[in-house]
């Protein structure tokens, strides 16, 4: 996004469009973690060169870290909002 289009937008409104944009980033993950070939794939526990868990762990971090930065952004927002929460108690 350019200089340009980023100054259309307000600060908050431009983090919910991010936000948007990793929930889809989030969503594809999470069909990698289900996908055909890693599904088909089995584990072999035996052999040191097997990287099937390690596939396994490394898409659940990403899941994990795209997540975080999805947060983040939402306490960027709260904290422009000076510090209340968005969601009712």
């Amino acid at each position: 996004m350019s200089d340009a289009e980023c100054k259309r937008e307000t600060f908050k409104e431009e983090c919910f469009t991010i936000r948007n944009d990793i929930e889809d980033q989030k969503q594809a993950v999470a069909f990698l973690m289900r996908h055909p070939e890693l599904a088909n794939r089995e584990s072999d526990k035996s052999d040191p060169l097997d990287g099937t868990g390690e596939m396994h762990a490394n898409l659940k971090l990403a899941y994990r870290h795209l997540e975080d930065a999805r947060m983040r952004l939402g306490k960027a927002v709260q904290a422009a909002d000076g510090g209340t929460s968005c969601y009712p108690r």
